[in-house]
């Protein structure tokens, strides 16, 4: 699975954005899917996952609330929605695929990955 992320923007803080995860090649249907972030100097940590039917969710604490992870099966589509953007959400945001079979939320559950969208909120 080859994965594109787009929507990232400069947005001031308080603002939202909403970041789409779009494959090439393959449907997505069956993978879990998961948005990770980077920001300079930092290791990649994990944000939110969805699983393939859409039911299970999982945030990371710091964006629990204010991010929303969803999943478009039919348009083989994954989406971030990002509301209430803090300086400290400013990052490098990758989007993933994988199908275990570790948890959501661990990076080595996926083994497909996108370039990354960057996100620069200002204060």
């Amino acid at each position: 699975v080859q994965l594109q992320a787009f929507g990232g923007g400069l947005v001031k803080a308080g603002g939202s954005l909403r970041l789409s995860c779009a494959p090439s090649g393959r449907i997505i249907s069956s993978y879990g899917m998961g948005w990770f972030r980077q920001a300079p100097g930092n290791e990649r940590d994990f944000v939110a996952a969805i699983d393939w039917s859409g039911d299970i969710t999982n945030y990371n604490n710091s964006v629990e609330g204010r991010f929303t992870i969803s999943r478009d099966n039919a348009k083989s589509m994954v989406y971030l929605q990002m509301n209430s953007l803090k300086p400290e959400d400013t990052a490098v945001y990758y989007c993933a695929a994988g199908r275990g079979p570790y948890g959501l939320g661990s990076r080595h559950y996926y083994d497909a990955w996108g370039q990354g969208t960057l996100v620069t909120v200002s204060s």
